[in-house]
């Protein structure tokens, strides 16, 4: 019974942010509800497989990824005099951040598959499936403090997840969306225009991933936004784990200005016309046509 009131405590103790979270960004663009809905619990599942997967270990030790970090412990990356941090770290983090953003990731493809018909789409769904992510992995948290430390040492954590690590995710997922929304959704103007207007780090990165030298513009915007969204999401757990957290208001803070900036550049690109809406600029799929199957049934209608 302990146990039982100690989960139910943990949960109802979680579902207050997330409702306040999810009205907060429902409120702005209130989306199918049907669909949101169902995006949340995928993404508040979405933490399980991940779950599974560390406690295969125990029977399978030659699955766990981060034996692999632990070659490193004695090198260590000096980023000024006063901070230090072992690679084993940065490779540890790096490796929960592809983990977390592959499966929000996947939480969102369980929708868009049939539904997306802009950008403003992919990055409400991609916020509603880091919002169902962060639900369940905060009640594991509340959990595990009541269990170990009691109730009384859950405010400070509470306080904590309810508002940093959950708008964390928010903004991980944020920026993911746009990259995600630009990917699928971008005319040939803004294609051609954000080629042009590449960053070095980018141009880089194209040039060691593109293999293929006729790879899609939506496969290296969805690559672009799934390793900014997973370095950015390193670099939180990085400051954390290192007892950094007086740098964790800054990071939300420059990652809150980056967030409403691409918010506003969305809306610039709508004004101007370089934004699909209700088509994507490559085939779909699973139609293998450009519109979507909501939109093809409209049409023959």
């Amino acid at each position: 019974m302990n146990q039982f009131l100690q989960i139910l405590g943990s949960i109802l103790l979680e579902c207050f942010p997330a409702l306040i979270w999810g009205y907060v960004y429902y409120k702005k663009n209130p989306e199918d509800k049907r669909l949101t809905v169902i995006t949340f619990i995928v993404g508040a599942l979405a933490v399980f497989p991940i779950l599974l997967y560390k406690f295969s270990w125990q029977y399978l030790p030659w699955l766990n990824a981060f034996r692999f970090a632990d070659n490193y412990k004695a090198d260590l990356i000096g980023l000024s005099t006063f901070l230090v941090i072992p690679l084993s770290v940065v490779i540890t983090f790096m490796l929960v951040g592809v983990m977390e953003e592959l499966m929000k990731l996947f939480a969102v493809k369980v929708v868009d598959d049939e539904e997306f018909k802009d950008i403003d789409d992919a990055i409400e769904f991609f916020i509603i499936a880091a919002l169902g992510f962060s639900f369940t992995e905060n009640i594991l948290y509340f959990y595990n403090i009541w269990v170990i430390e009691g109730p009384t040492h859950l405010f400070l954590p509470f306080l904590f997840r309810s508002s940093f690590s959950t708008f964390a995710h928010i903004m991980f997922s944020g920026i993911f969306g746009y990259y995600y929304g630009v990917a699928h959704f971008a005319k040939e103007v803004l294609q051609d225009e954000i080629r042009e207007h590449r960053y070095h780090w980018t141009k880089l990165l194209h040039r060691i991933f593109n293999a293929r030298q006729d790879k899609m513009f939506h496969q290296e915007k969805m690559l672009e936004g799934a390793i900014i969204a997973i370095g950015l999401h390193a670099i939180f757990n990085i400051f954390l784990e290192m007892n950094l957290t007086f740098l964790v208001v800054p990071f939300l803070i420059a990652g809150y200005i980056t967030l409403d900036y691409l918010f506003a550049l969305k809306e610039t690109h709508k004004h101007f016309g370089k934004l699909h809406v209700g088509f994507r600029n490559h085939p779909h799929p699973k139609s293998g046509v450009y519109f979507t199957p909501r939109m093809v049934m409209k049409m023959k209608g």
